[in-house]
């Protein structure tokens, strides 16, 4: 019984230093992201590496989830006689819910994952140590303009997996199964509302990119400067940003649809 005393202390504890320099970092990266802004070049490199490159797998996997929505639909609604209403139930899907939470979850799988390897590369090999010895703030230069890259792709790609997904739910309910195309668009339009669906979706998705772009470059910059360290850092930044943004998504449910 006190070693599994013990063995909670140390862990609660250890969560909460953790939590502690997760805030400490978070303050001193604030005032270097103005600076980003500025450094057009670098900017645009960073959305380049973490949203453009993302863009094939958002755009498969919108696509497919779509078309196993519109399938799923209206394989349910059918028995209501209700098979029109199956753009509605797509495209509500995919905005509110899917949409945003399914983009981030593969963005942190795949560029969430590679700015923690990257960041973590630089501090196994002391590139972080050296430009600080050159008076270059590696806040300024290297996480600024990774972290406001984030924040910029991830609303934009799930608003692209969104659409993709809608697509994919056309081509499944009327190209396939023969609902009425009028139907299903009028009735889509008639029932998405541009802000209560469409907007709380992109501040779910804005929500989902702060916190994927701070684990992923914290996890980065504490990773041990050794090959295992970088793996587990990774691994941390996956873990706890897919069940973050499980948890985030919840609560923001809560507020904006309550």
């Amino acid at each position: 019984m006190l070693r599994f005393v013990q063995w909670l202390g140390h862990h609660s504890l250890s969560r909460i230093r953790a939590a502690g320099r997760l805030g400490l970092f978070l303050f001193s990266l604030l005032p270097a992201l103005p600076y980003a802004l500025w450094r057009v070049a670098l900017l645009l490199k960073q959305v380049y590496n973490t949203g453009t490159l993302s863009l094939p797998i958002i755009m498969t996997a919108g696509l497919f989830v779509g078309m196993v929505l519109g399938l799923q639909g209206y394989n349910v609604l059918v028995d209501y006689n209700s098979e029109e209403a199956v753009g509605t139930m797509t495209a509500l899907s995919l905005f509110r819910e899917l949409g945003p939470v399914v983009a981030a979850l593969l963005f942190v799988g795949r560029a969430g994952s590679a700015l923690t390897a990257e960041i973590g590369l630089m501090r196994s090999t002391e590139q972080l140590s050296a430009l600080e010895m050159m008076a270059v703030d590696p806040l300024k230069f290297i996480f600024a303009p990774r972290f406001l890259a984030v924040v910029i792709v991830l609303p934009m790609l799930a608003l692209i997996f969104s659409a993709l997904g809608v697509l994919g739910g056309y081509l499944v309910a009327v190209g396939w199964l023969g609902v009425d195309e009028g139907a299903f668009w009028s009735q889509m339009i008639s029932h998405v509302d541009w802000y209560d669906d469409v907007i709380n979706g992109v501040i779910k998705s804005v929500v989902f990119a702060l916190l994927v772009a701070l684990l992923s470059l914290f996890h980065g910059a504490e990773a041990v400067p050794t090959s295992e360290g970088v793996s587990n850092a990774t691994t941390r930044t996956v873990v706890q940003g897919s069940l973050g943004i499980l948890a985030l998504d919840f609560i923001l449910t809560a507020l904006m649809f309550n």
